[in-house]
């Protein structure tokens, strides 16, 4: 007997009304991915530059982080919010691109932090290039 071809699941994003939230930009020496959380940590959206189609040292730049900051706070602006806390990690690039397009979508940012975690002597370091 042949099986009946199921139709594909599409999971629809439930609104939910959350007014205030975390960003939290993680900028990466190869990425920027932005995260938007609500106060106790669960996401709403999300978003990286890598999802947005960007390839290889393109990832990288300023304007990639800018692109995906503005991807995810239109995301989590559906649901309501309007302001934001940032907490930025990473010696990345795009740290400041990705704090400027957030603002520019329309968030009140109340406060910004960098809570890139800095070793006391852990893992040797890669060695230096040298060009």
């Amino acid at each position: 007997m042949a099986k009946q071809p199921t139709q594909a699941r599409v999971r629809r994003r439930e609104r939910k009304n959350i007014t205030s939230g975390v960003a939290h930009v993680n900028a990466s020496f190869n990425n920027t991915m932005i995260t938007i959380t609500d106060a106790q940590g669960n996401a709403i959206s999300w978003s990286s530059a890598g999802a947005m189609g960007f390839k290889g040292s393109r990832k990288s730049t300023p304007y990639a982080a800018q692109v995906a900051a503005e991807d995810a706070g239109k995301k989590a602006a559906e649901h309501g919010m309007k302001t934001l806390e940032i907490e930025v990690s990473g010696p990345g690039s795009g740290r400041e691109s990705a704090l400027r397009a957030l603002q520019a979508v329309g968030f009140a940012v109340t406060s910004i932090r960098d809570v890139t975690p800095i070793p006391h002597n852990g893992c040797r370091p890669p060695k230096r290039r040298r060009v």
